[in-house]
């Protein structure tokens, strides 16, 4: 067991989804994996194991923001030795081109969090995912029929942007904003592990459409299918 994982040894799978929402990774194990077995509840951040077309997934809620996803991944890495950790998450878009309920796969995270400062100073660390994940989902993507776009997301941490910082990475051809993608790439790095992010487009910055709270949690499955297909394939 981790601080925050009530996990005995084996009960967690080499590949792990990280749905923000631990309600997401309940619907997953009950909508997608066979067998689903819940490995924990600390602190109501589910976590689930079972099987996908004969292989054995995890499911790991992360809660929202970088901290959050930090303290989770790295107990996931360290304690459990998963090798494998994709985020299926939602953000805003911030371009014209993409469309409530596209999704993004992440080729790079920028961000404004202090987590890189406080490891790298004045250096600048780009967080970047597995090349062979981001291929596999590419391709995945394509023949399910997916309208899937591959662009840079930026990880931030503020929700609530008075200073609408999005309109400069607009200017820098990121295509979504959200909140955890930057740490995992990140600390997928530093521990030598494989990690992507697929994004669902759960709402528009610029034109102000957006999804209900029920549907980011529920409908989101294209998504779900796309991750589930790229780790076990």
């Amino acid at each position: 067991m981790s601080t925050h994982i009530n996990a005995p040894e084996g009960a967690i799978a080499d590949t792990v989804l990280l749905p923000g929402d631990p309600l997401r990774a309940k619907f997953i194990a009950e909508n997608f994996l066979e067998n689903a077995v819940c490995y924990n509840e600390v602190r109501g951040m589910y976590g689930f194991t079972g099987t996908y077309k004969g292989k054995k997934v995890s499911v790991q809620g992360t809660g929202m923001g970088q901290p959050s996803l930090s303290i989770y991944v790295q107990e996931l890495f360290q304690f459990y030795n998963v090798q494998k950790a994709v985020r299926i998450g939602t953000c805003g878009s911030i371009r014209e081109d993409v469309k409530v309920r596209d999704i993004i796969i992440a080729n790079a995270a920028c961000t404004d969090s202090s987590l890189q400062s406080q490891r790298f100073g004045l250096m600048h660390f780009a967080p970047v995912p597995s090349f062979e994940l981001l291929d596999t989902a590419y391709h995945t993507a394509k023949d399910l029929g997916l309208h899937a776009v591959v662009a840079p997301c930026a990880s931030s941490d503020r929700f609530y942007d008075e200073n609408q910082n999005w309109k400069l990475w607009k200017k820098y051809g990121v295509a979504g904003l959200e909140m955890e993608a930057a740490e995992l790439y990140t600390l997928a790095a530093q521990f030598n592990r494989k990690a992507l992010a697929i994004l669902t487009v759960s709402d528009h910055i610029i034109t102000g459409e957006a999804t209900t709270a029920e549907e980011r949690q529920t409908t989101f499955k294209d998504m779900m299918k796309l991750a589930l297909e790229t780790v076990t394939k």
